[in-house]
């Protein structure tokens, strides 16, 4: 839209300044950056971005932090249904069930998230926890 703007000026711009209405394509590219600027618009609102998986987990944090700890492990839940790679989010979770004493389901947890991250040593301590309570 801001292109849009800027092309369908210049016209204007050029008889302010140079005292002639030179560009003729202006009006042209203002059309073209137009269409394109609602089409963009559009698309946007019809496909809404997805939340980041980042954010998601700090959400997450927040919530276990004030001690709403069930829909902590449901936004985790969540972020690992959209970003099933996400290591973070098992270990994460794992370590809510801990607390909330699920230790099968945190095993779980802890277990997939050394599979998808083999090289972080606490999930493997994180992992001897669980199994130790269970």
């Amino acid at each position: 839209m801001a292109l849009a703007v800027l092309f369908g000026s210049l016209p204007v711009v050029g008889r302010l300044v140079e005292g002639d209405w030179e560009f003729v394509t202006a009006a042209e590219l203002a059309c073209i950056f137009l269409i394109l600027g609602a089409y963009f618009q559009v698309r946007s609102r019809r496909y809404p971005a997805k939340p980041d998986p980042a954010t998601l987990l700090d959400q997450a944090n927040r919530l276990a932090s004030d001690g709403r700890m069930d829909r902590a492990v449901a936004l985790l839940t969540r972020t690992i249904r959209e970003s099933p790679r996400l290591w973070q989010a098992y270990q994460y979770r794992g370590e809510l069930r801990l607390r909330l004493g699920e230790f099968a389901l945190a095993e779980q947890d802890f277990a997939e998230a050394i599979r998808l991250a083999p090289d972080e040593p606490h999930l493997h301590l994180l992992l001897e926890q669980a199994a130790k309570n269970s």
